[in-house]
């Protein structure tokens, strides 16, 4: 067997046992108020991780002003409760609007 299908086959098994463990162990274990509540921070601060390199960074250097302020219009929409396909379409237009504009 070729180690490379071996690899591939053992992460799925793993990826398998680990979505089987959930649903067989609902109920049985629970996690103090304080883990959930830590857990719900990290999760937060890391979707808002995500959101700034991706907002703020290209490569390794800085994207640009139009990006943040396309995201910065997607959040504005958001925030108002706009249509997803609004929002989408509003910090695309936004951000191709300003890179039309010349503004990097």
């Amino acid at each position: 067997m070729n180690a490379q299908l071996a690899c591939v086959l053992a992460l799925a098994a793993g990826t398998y046992a680990f979505r089987l463990v959930g649903p067989a162990l609902h109920g049985r274990v629970t996690v103090p108020a304080r883990v959930q509540d830590l857990l719900t921070t990290g999760a937060t601060v890391l979707l808002v991780a995500l959101l700034a390199t991706g907002t703020l960074t290209e490569g390794h250097g800085f994207a640009g002003w139009a990006r943040p302020a396309g995201v910065l219009v997607g959040g504005v929409l958001a925030w108002r409760r706009a249509p997803f396909a609004v929002i989408v379409l509003g910090a695309a237009g936004a951000t191709a609007l300003l890179r039309l504009a010349g503004l990097p």
